[in-house]
């Protein structure tokens, strides 16, 4: 249960966050059949969908 209030918008519930080392892990992060399966199950009940990918500064 979310108690906290956003006053300019409640229109995200979820959020997904995750840190690989390199671009081979996240493939391999997409690419698991657990991935697909979740993916799967979640689109048909999303409204909407914001998606973000930060390179980190070495």
């Amino acid at each position: 249960l979310n108690t906290k209030v956003d006053l300019f918008s409640n229109a995200i519930d979820v959020v997904v966050y995750a840190e690989f080392e390199d671009e081979a892990a996240l493939a391999a992060y997409k690419a698991h059949p657990i991935y697909a399966d979740t993916t799967s199950k979640v689109k048909p009940l999303r409204e909407l969908r914001y998606s973000a990918d930060v390179v980190a500064a070495a």
